[in-house]
């Protein structure tokens, strides 16, 4: 018996719930894998500097598998203590945690590093020897305990040793093994990466052929825009490679561009559990743009550096995630035991009780145990939005 050849027509809803399958959000989660699972699963959590109910490397693991205690998500990652890593960070949509046996995929980006020019910063003489020699001699330090990160107060302004170590990283002969202090924690590759991955013996072909197919299962379906953003690769670098990667060519209700399938996402209908959740703005279900309004009618874009008069939806508004669709935003903060929803943006009535319980998990999850809200976009939904909450709450 033969097996039928994959659909290559979706809807527009069939696109976004096996988007969501892909990413975590529709089914049921894998706890036992916790948030290792979740990081090999993306492929990819993406850095940010910003914190304000947690960073959003802690977000992510959180949005699709609930308050997991904050300590327990910072030990999947790094665990400093382990004999066997199983993450590094490096380049990738961003600056992203990647699971540890991606390593040798992105062999062609360390090979780009080394062979372009820097112009960003000079690298004073013999620095950059200096910097290998002190992390082979004391072990594992961050750009301070090697001798400062910056000049100056400026936050670009790094000293000769901070830039030595950041263009070491991105080589590939030093790797971040941890942050601590939101620091980056730098030691050798040979130290750090398990012999049988630290090599850069891969063609580029093969690494963009590998990050092109992990794009595609991590998306579930996307355009060439989509998944070459996904790992931040040229579009002509997708076309070159694209053919051969094991996606499936697909149309898509609606989209106005071609797009590829993971095979296996295409194989069973995406049912099961919606999650109720905030999103971090970096969350890559929602970060890019395009995407997010092409799969879910929803206009997003992170203001933090906007200045504040122009904002529309605030400093760090999370998208709420519920039922499979983007329902609302909530821009948060946190006042000794509150979480505060200083301004709260809902697609009508029906989203209230999604936003309330969305508010009320992440309230738990940061150890908050009251939730006020400020305001809400539509007034006349403030009172119910309340109501929902201290229902909850006594």
């Amino acid at each position: 018996m033969t097996s039928s050849p994959p659909r290559t027509e979706l809807s527009a809803d069939e696109a976004r719930r096996i988007a969501l399958r892909a990413q975590g959000f529709l089914g049921t989660p894998d706890r036992k894998a916790g948030v290792r699972g979740v990081l090999r699963h993306l492929g990819a959590v993406q850095l940010d500097t910003i914190s304000v109910l947690a960073r959003s490397h802690e977000l992510i693991p959180y949005a699709r598998l609930g308050a997991i205690p904050r300590k327990k998500v910072e030990g999947a990652y790094w665990n400093p203590a382990s004999t066997s890593p199983h993450a590094f960070e490096y380049w990738s949509h961003a600056a992203c945690i990647l699971p540890v046996e991606e390593w040798p995929h992105f062999a062609f980006r360390r090979r780009a590093y080394r062979s372009r020019p820097h112009w960003n910063h000079d690298l004073p003489p013999d620095v950059y020897d200096q910097v290998i020699k002190q992390l082979r001699a004391q072990g594992p330090l961050t750009a301070t305990e090697l001798g400062g990160a910056k000049r100056t107060s400026d936050w670009w302004d790094w000293s000769g040793t901070k830039v030595a170590v950041e263009r070491a990283l991105m080589y590939g002969e030093v790797v971040c093994v941890e942050r601590r202090g939101w620091k980056r924690v730098y030691d050798l590759a040979e130290r750090a990466i398990p012999d049988t991955l630290l090599h850069d013996e891969l063609d580029d072909a093969e690494c963009l052929r590998r990050l092109v197919r992990l794009a595609g299962e991590s998306l579930g379906v996307g355009t060439r825009t989509d998944i070459a953003d996904y790992h931040r690769l040229k579009a002509e670098q997708v076309d070159t490679v694209i053919a051969d990667s094991g996606l499936v060519p697909v149309t898509v209700e609606g989209w106005a561009k071609p797009a590829w399938a993971d095979p296996a996402a295409l194989e069973a209908p995406a049912r099961g559990r919606h999650r109720t959740t905030l999103l971090s703005p970096f969350d890559s279900l929602i970060w890019e743009r395009a995407r997010t309004e092409r799969i879910f009618g929803f206009t997003h874009r992170l203001e933090a550096y906007v200045p504040k008069p122009k904002r529309v939806y605030g400093y760090f508004a999370m998208p709420v995630l519920a039922g499979g669709h983007l329902v609302g935003r909530v821009d948060p903060a946190r006042e000794g035991n509150t979480l505060v929803a200083r301004q709260v943006s809902l697609n009508g009535p029906k989203a209230v009780p999604a936003v309330a319980q969305a508010l009320l998990e992440a309230a738990s999850w940061v150890n908050c145990t009251n939730v006020r809200v400020e305001r809400v976009d539509a007034p006349d939904l403030h009172t119910p939005l309340t109501r929902e909450l201290a229902r909850a709450l006594t």
